[in-house]
């Protein structure tokens, strides 16, 4: 069996930028461990998994345009939400198979996500807007042994799926080394650090850390920004805001915020196609539809 294998840089402007995402599109879902397995051996943080069949629990879809059963694997773990992988699965099939429609919609484990083309200004190219539920995050405790692993001043402390830890400067979330030894021993999904912008233009910034997931540090994090939009949004009194995360390959995401729900916007960029070709397929549709 032959299967598509699409890798391409999302949340980018130019090639080598962004967050690299496989898209892997199946004609029905295959067994569990089999989506593992080929997660792992693309070896990104993630590899995104779309049949055409919605299940009969999803209902109907509160988006206009074509619909798509997502899934998101890491190399370690199948995640509930991924904002690079379903920009970049939306590049895919906007490219290649909807060229005409404005917009689409994924079911996936957190529900019904809208994607549509889009554009930041007239002048730019075509970008992909994603339409993601909010999630406002509130105070908990510092960890000190966590502040001690990220070797850099922390104000203050917060949760929603991620941690997010609030620091001193842009400057010092661009120059930190953390100990991933005890970020990868945390009891949640990732940690988000995260200061002001010192930047033209850019509000906010961040670094995502999930060991947990399997991924020591991403580069660009589009889930994070549904965590992390609605808190810049309150501190600087503003639902337009834009995001730049520092890591190395860099990214931009543009937020907009409409009540319970965060539209991210951002580039991608196509780096290859090709194919995975199985010599056996282990499982097939059956027993392989996730719960919710």
């Amino acid at each position: 069996m032959e299967l598509k294998l699409i890798q391409i840089d999302a949340f980018a402007e130019r090639l080598f930028e962004g967050n690299p995402a496989a898209v892997m599109p199946l004609p029905q879902w295959l067994d569990n461990e089999l989506l593992a397995r080929l997660a792992a051996e693309n070896n990104l943080s993630e590899t995104a998994f779309f049949v055409p069949e919605i299940p009969p629990h999803a209902g109907a879809s509160p988006f206009k345009g074509p619909t798509y059963h997502l899934r998101w694997f890491t190399p370690a773990i199948e995640v509930d939400l991924c904002g690079h992988a379903t920009l970049a699965t939306a590049g895919y099939l906007f490219d290649e198979v909807h060229p005409d429609v404005p917009g689409l919609a994924f079911w996936t484990r957190s529900g019904w996500l809208g994607v549509e083309r889009t554009k930041v200004l007239q002048s730019e190219p075509s970008r992909i807007t994603l339409d993601f539920p909010a999630d406002l995050p509130v105070p908990v405790d510092v960890d000190p042994a966590v502040v001690a692993a990220l070797g850099i001043p922390i104000k203050h402390a917060l949760k929603a799926t991620d941690l997010i830890y609030l620091a001193d400067s842009a400057e010092a979330i661009r120059s930190m080394a953390p100990d991933f030894s005890v970020l990868r021993a945390l009891s949640v999904r990732g940690l988000a650090v995260t200061a002001a912008g010192d930047e033209d233009g850019i509000d906010f910034v961040s670094r995502w850390f999930g060991g947990t997931a399997g991924i020591d540090e991403d580069p660009v994090t589009g889930s994070a920004h549904a965590q992390l939009a609605p808190y810049w949004g309150q501190v600087l009194s503003r639902n337009d805001l834009t995001a730049r995360q520092l890591s190395s390959r860099g990214g931009t995401v543009h937020c907009l915020l409409h009540g319970e729900r965060v539209r991210l916007t951002g580039g991608y960029v196509r780096y290859s196609t090709g194919a995975v070709v199985l010599p056996t397929v282990p499982g097939s549709s059956a027993g392989a539809e996730p719960a919710g």
